[in-house]
């Protein structure tokens, strides 16, 4: 997996053999537009997106070249669980 910052890298990323592209911190349709290219030259290559998407802005970010979304913010956010095992 190679992590793209634009077009011009995740083409050259695919081209170079990397199974996976992840576009980030991408606009929504600079996503669009730069995974298109990715799967018109390589689609073999899955595309991922990933970069400041949240459960809001996700449909901005979906379309048919996108193989895959990462949200950091479904980590990022967790509460801890405080719990102790006392034998």
């Amino acid at each position: 997996e190679v992590e793209a910052s634009s077009a011009a890298e995740a083409l050259r990323a695919a081209a170079a053999g990397a199974d996976i592209v992840l576009l980030d911190n991408f606009t929504p349709q600079g996503l669009r537009a730069a995974a298109a290219a990715v799967k018109a030259a390589h689609p073999g290559v899955t595309v991922e997106a990933s970069g400041g998407i949240t459960p809001e802005t996700l449909p901005h970010f979906l379309g048919p070249h996108v193989d895959v979304v990462s949200m950091g913010c479904l980590t990022h956010g967790a509460p801890a669980l405080d719990f102790a095992l006392r034998v």
